[in-house]
C-alpha cells in the first residue's frame, strides 16, 4: 500500500487516480475526507501530514511527501514515525530549480521549502527518491485563462521567456513509478516537458487548440508586477522574484530533460474549459 500527502492536490489527486489504475492499493490522507472527492477505489483516511501523530503507517510500504502538504517543521517526525512502522521507502517531490540560489527560487517566497523538504528526505531514515518537475503547465490557468475568456489578447512581460511546462499526469506517473521501483532509490529525477515554448508561443498553442486566434501582446514588467501585486493579490516579493526570473532567462530556451511525454497542445486539450473552450 502507499501513502499519499496531499492527495486531493493538483498532484495528488492524478497520483491516486494513476495508482488505482495499476491496481495498487492506496490510502490518501485528507483534512476532510467527506469533501475529498477521490476515486472509491482509494482508502480516503482523515489526517494532518503537519501532525504524524494523526496518520497511520500500518501496512504501508512507501510514502509520497508533497513538500507543501507536510511542510518543514514535520517531515523528520513524519519520516520517523513512517520508518518506526515498517515503510521501507519514499517518495518526495522537489522542483527542478530546487539547486538555484534561494533568490532566485519565486516559489520560495509564497512559502514553498522544496530543498529543505527534499534534503531532510535525503538525509533521513528511508531509501528515497526526489521528483524534481519543471513548472506546471497549470500555472498558465492563473496567467492567462481570465484573459483568454474575456477576448484573444493576452497581455503580460517578457514574451520571449520560455519554459519546458510539464502536464501534471507526467509527473504523477513518474512519481507513481519512483514508488514502485526501488532501482530508482537514491536519485533526483527532473520532469519536463517534451518542448521549449516561449510565453508568446503558448498562447499561441492554447488558441490553436481552441480555435481561436489569440496573441500575446507585452507589457512593460513593471505594469505587470504592478497588476499582480495589487489586484493579482501576490505578494510583493514573490512578484519581484518571479519578474528577476523572467529577466535573466528572456531570449532562453528552457532546458528539457524528459521524461514527460505529454505536449502542451495536449494539456490544453485536457483543460480547455476553463479557457473557454470544450473540456473533456
Amino acid at each position: 500500500m502507499y501513502l499519499i500527502t496531499g492527495a486531493t492536490g493538483p498532484i495528488g489527486r492524478p497520483l491516486v487516480e494513476t495508482l488505482l489504475a495499476e491496481g495498487a492499493a492506496v490510502r490518501a490522507v485528507s483534512r476532510d475526507p467527506s469533501a475529498a472527492g477521490l476515486p472509491a477505489g482509494a482508502d480516503v483516511v482523515e489526517g494532518d501530514p503537519r501532525k504524524p501523530e494523526t496518520l497511520s503507517f500500518q501496512g504501508v510500504s512507501a510514502l509520497f511527501v508533497h513538500p507543501r502538504a507536510v511542510g518543514e517543521e514535520a517531515v523528520g517526525r513524519l519520516l520517523a514515525a513512517a520508518a518506526e512502522q515498517g515503510v521501507r521507502r519514499v517518495v518526495v517531490m522537489s522542483a527542478i530549480n530546487v539547486e538555484d540560489e534561494p533568490a532566485h527560487q519565486p516559489s520560495r517566497f509564497n512559502g514553498d521549502r522544496n530543498k529543505e523538504v527534499e534534503e531532510a528526505v535525503v538525509q533521513g531514515p528511508l531509501p528515497w527518491v526526489s521528483v524534481r518537475p519543471a513548472s506546471f503547465a497549470l500555472n498558465t490557468l492563473a496567467m492567462w485563462a481570465g484573459q483568454i475568456r474575456a477576448g484573444d489578447v493576452v497581455r503580460g512581460p517578457y514574451a520571449d521567456f520560455a519554459e519546458a511546462f510539464v502536464h501534471e499526469r507526467d509527473v504523477a506517473e513518474l512519481i507513481a513509478r519512483a514508488l514502485r521501483d526501488e532501482t530508482l532509490d537514491g536519485r533526483r529525477l527532473p520532469v519536463t516537458g517534451p518542448g521549449s515554448l516561449t510565453h508568446a508561443e503558448a498562447v499561441t498553442a492554447i488558441g490553436e487548440v481552441l480555435g481561436r486566434p489569440l496573441r500575446h501582446e507585452e507589457i512593460p514588467a513593471e505594469a505587470a508586477a504592478r497588476a499582480m501585486a495589487g489586484s493579482g493579490g501576490l505578494p510583493e516579493p514573490f512578484v519581484q522574484a518571479l519578474m528577476a526570473r523572467y529577466a535573466r532567462g528572456e531570449g532562453r530556451p528552457a532546458t528539457v530533460a524528459g521524461p514527460g511525454a505529454r505536449t502542451f497542445e495536449q494539456w490544453v486539450t485536457d483543460h480547455a474549459a476553463a479557457f473557454g473552450g470544450e473540456g473533456r
